[in-house]
């Protein structure tokens, strides 16, 4: 069994509060697991307003599998004018 994860940190340029922020964080989170067998979650930066840290998670038998479900979820994110995807962390279990 593999287990990939992917950490990433966000800037959101448009959120003026935390409750913009949140908006933005749940309608990309709620895209991701509906689309995609993967498990999403804030992990970091809570207290800040156009900053965010997700971590991704997926488990397959093989790496390939999770290696390709993680790179459609980055597009995703990529492909969205709310947020721009900075640091991003591979790590394999």
């Amino acid at each position: 069994m593999i287990i990939g994860f992917v950490r990433l940190e966000l800037l959101i340029y448009d959120a003026q509060s935390l409750k913009e922020k949140r908006s933005v964080l749940k309608s990309l989170q709620t895209r991701l697991k509906q689309r995609f067998n993967i498990s999403v979650a804030e992990t970091d930066h809570h207290d800040v307003w156009q900053r965010a840290e997700l971590t991704m998670v997926t488990v397959s038998n093989d790496r390939a599998i999770c290696e390709r479900e993680l790179q459609k979820a980055l597009a995703l994110i990529d492909s969205q004018p709310e947020a721009e995807r900075t640091v991003t962390d591979y790590e394999w279990l």
